[in-house]
């Protein structure tokens, strides 16, 4: 069955950022937003470490050394981006003058609880900002595959990894589908191209509800 590409997933999440929102971008999936945003609106994107206005991923060879993101990684600004201490930077989050965070996710409960920064028994793992992030976006919006390399679900009825955040994640873009987080339940909104209700609902631990409007990702 088809399943969306990373880029894919990014481009999909960056038609749902609104013009003038302050938008902070986790690692992984979420990096790749930066180069999709819509030509037409104006989206400033946060980094934890201290500036506001990143522009897309440097071409091959065009990377500065001085211009990193919190995962260091190299990050280009556009015209008029500001550099700031990283208390300023969390200040921000924890003020909530962040309008909408994109996480990478391990774990998604349905309550919208987030596992995200450690595996169960592994002592590899750093919380780093993530919890400031989770609790202070206005929104959360998670990016990930639907499961784990072995088949796994990664959405389940209740976290078995070390918590980030709990009641915190507003919507779910993964490889699959497009689910809402609501007080009846999550609710699946979109479906991957070739993807099924019934097959998304077996990779996924929580009993879906099924949107009226019901569509497919346009790709």
């Amino acid at each position: 069955m088809a399943a969306l590409t990373k880029e894919q997933i990014a481009r999909r999440i960056a038609r749902d950022l609104q013009d003038g929102q302050y938008v902070n971008l986790g690692f992984g999936i979420p990096t790749e937003i930066s180069n999709h945003l819509p030509p037409d609106r104006e989206i400033v994107i946060h980094v934890e470490n201290g500036a506001l206005g990143l522009g897309p991923t440097p071409a091959a060879g065009q990377e500065d050394p001085e211009l990193v993101n919190a995962g260091e990684q190299f990050v280009t600004l556009l015209p008029g981006a500001s550099l700031f201490h990283h208390a300023d930077s969390f200040a921000m989050t924890r003020g909530h003058h962040v309008d909408v965070a994109v996480l990478g996710a391990m774990q998604v409960s349905e309550r919208g609880d987030l596992a995200n920064w450690k595996i169960r028994g592994n002592d590899l793992g750093g919380i780093g900002g993530a919890m400031d992030i989770a609790l202070g976006a206005k929104s959360l919006y998670v990016a990930m595959l639907h499961t784990t390399p072995k088949g796994e679900c990664k959405i389940v009825r209740t976290l078995s990894y070390p918590v980030t955040a709990l009641g915190c994640v507003k919507r779910i873009y993964s490889d699959l589908a497009v689910i809402d987080v609501t007080a009846a339940g999550l609710l699946l909104r979109e479906l991957a191209p070739g993807q099924s209700i019934e097959a998304v609902q077996r990779l996924t631990e929580p009993e879906l509800r099924v949107a009226a409007d019901l569509r497919v990702i346009d790709i």
